[in-house]
């Protein structure tokens, strides 16, 4: 049974996006992934394409949604805020999780590469907890 993840930071443009990027890469088949924001801004930085290119993945197909947009997919199995605090409104889910992400929105592209990373590390970590195998 797939596992289905939902990934919620305000503008929908870095962290959620590079979430739900390194749970389809990490998860395969075994998870549905989803992004959003409270507030989205309506594009994916440029900078989160970039950095997530180095790792060969096309952030480029993704676009930048509304909670109101990704509502339909639910329930969900977790439900990860990072930095919306009130603005995240409720989702139906088993689990949710809030993880104190900085925005790396106007960082440099080693800052951003490093908070990159952190959420690879945090989506292996969210898989293993969730019994799914990591690529």
């Amino acid at each position: 049974m797939k596992k289905k993840l939902l990934f919620v930071c305000v503008e929908n443009s870095n962290r959620s996006q590079m979430s739900q990027a390194f749970a389809s890469i990490y998860g395969g088949n075994d998870v549905e992934a989803y992004s959003a924001g409270s507030k989205p801004s309506g594009i994916v930085n440029p900078k989160a394409i970039a950095a997530m290119k180095e790792l060969g993945y096309d952030l480029g197909k993704h676009d930048s949604k509304s909670l109101d947009e990704v509502k339909a997919y639910a329930p969900f199995d977790v439900v990860v805020t990072m930095g919306c605090g009130d603005a995240c409104p409720w989702m139906p889910a088993k689990k949710f999780i809030d993880w104190q992400i900085p925005d790396p929105k106007h960082m440099d592209p080693a800052e951003f590469n490093k908070v990159r990373d952190f959420i690879g590390e945090q989506i292996k970590g969210l898989l293993k907890e969730l019994d799914v195998a990591v690529k």
